[in-house]
């Protein structure tokens, strides 16, 4: 089974992420801002009336600023009405399913030119508010009434993990220290500091000198949030935006000469409330959405040449590259303090810092990993460039992996 017809990226773009830097803009500002970067990027032009239909990916705007209606707003703010606009919500996976319904749209002939995009504003509220809001995304009536966190959903599945594998939680420090060194080259990210340089700054501070990260790592300036995570090992609250531009394998190349084809697909759901799970070592979802992405694409994990996988925290990322079939169960902690995963390892995972150093404003996630294999595969992603990459994959999770989407992509 496969696309009707083919699809390809010809543009993206996408706002720094951080949690600072945009506290005097709305969540349509940051997405005009990354879609006009879109559009930039387009090697032989591009303008907003070439643009068919418009997918907003976004988790709650309606919580963090009273704002419902966005697909609308942003149709609106571009100046592309009355295309078609539409806002699509699956908590953190919102625009990697924005995207992947933006693929069906052009293989099914509907369109041949799409934006897609995904945005979240969530600065506006406090941490405890912005807690509360993303409580939504679980299971209210199992989960978030009686006080469950996802800190404490993951924490849940990291201790299973330990249990049934032996795994520890030195391995998800070497996670977080990876992608901090990611992040440290990628100027879009929210953390642009080595977690050593992080480590001196906070430590001069409070009086503290570490010889190493994991020394850091294991004082009190990195305390316990959900036993066994700490504070390092959860993704930070963020401001931002990404937008990649669709279009038809048919018209891609008057947009383009290197277009980014589009080579599998595929998405899948699971129970939400983790007690339902069979298996709290893993994602079904992960692992369902994989196979049918991987078949479309004619490939096997041992094709891909890097990954962006949603590491909300460290042992989501474990969890991921053995779901994935790139390392057998149990051996994804260990592949990363092997250095397996790092920028010149044997499956680069998260080069850009994932969501653990780039910054996670839940509704832009999916597109921004979509952007940075857009970047890698035509060779232009800078200091954080994996050499001689031809296909790449993303894997974006709604949640505790209520939804998950894989989606391939190739030269």
């Amino acid at each position: 089974m496969g696309l009707a017809r083919g699809v390809a990226v010809v543009g993206a773009g996408m706002t720094r992420f951080h949690h600072k830097l945009h506290l005097d803009k709305t969540s349509r500002d940051l997405f005009v801002e990354a879609a006009l970067e879109a559009l930039d990027s387009v090697d032989k032009g591009m303008n907003l009336r070439d643009i068919e239909a418009l997918y907003v990916g976004n988790f709650s705007s309606d919580a963090f600023e009273h704002q419902g209606h966005l697909g609308a707003i942003m149709a609106d703010w571009l100046g592309v009405t009355p295309v078609p606009s539409v806002r699509i919500e699956d908590a953190c996976a919102s625009s990697g399913v924005a995207i992947q319904l933006g693929i069906l749209a052009i293989a099914s002939g509907a369109f041949d030119v799409v934006m897609v995009g995904g945005v979240e504003k969530m600065r506006n509220l406090s941490t405890e508010e912005v807690t509360d809001t993303l409580a939504m995304a679980a299971d209210e009536i199992y989960e978030a009434s009686v006080g469950a966190t996802f800190p404490g959903l993951y924490a849940s599945m990291a201790t299973a993990h330990f249990a049934k594998y032996g795994s520890t939680w030195e391995e998800l420090a070497a996670i977080s220290i990876k992608n901090h060194h990611n992040g440290s080259l990628n100027p879009k990210a929210q953390f642009q500091e080595e977690i050593m340089d992080m480590a001196r700054r906070w430590g001069a501070r409070r009086g503290y000198s570490f010889k190493d990260e994991m020394e850091f790592l294991r004082s009190p300036l990195n305390p316990v949030v959900a036993y066994p995570l700490r504070l390092f090992d959860c993704c930070p609250t963020s401001d931002g935006a990404a937008v990649v531009i669709l279009a038809s394998e048919e018209v891609a190349k008057k947009f383009t000469d290197t277009p980014i084809y589009v080579r599998g697909i595929g998405q899948a759901s699971d129970t939400m409330a983790l007690h339902d799970r069979e298996d709290l070592t893993t994602l079904k979802g992960t692992r369902i959405a994989s196979r049918t992405a991987y078949r479309m694409a004619g490939i096997e994990p041992r094709d891909v040449d890097l990954a962006e996988v949603h590491d909300c925290f460290t042992i989501a990322e474990v969890l991921a590259t053995e779901d994935l079939g790139f390392f057998p169960k149990g051996e994804g902690g260990k592949a990363a303090v092997e250095g397996r995963t790092a920028l010149d390892g044997e499956i680069p995972v998260n080069p850009d810092g994932g969501l653990k150093a780039k910054g996670h404003p839940v509704g832009a996630t999916g597109a921004s990993m979509v952007y940075e294999v857009f970047k890698q595969l035509r060779g232009e992603a800078g200091r954080v460039q994996v050499d001689d990459a031809e296909v790449g994959l993303i894997h974006n999770v709604g949640a505790s992996g209520g939804t998950v989407v894989v989606q391939i992509y190739g030269r």
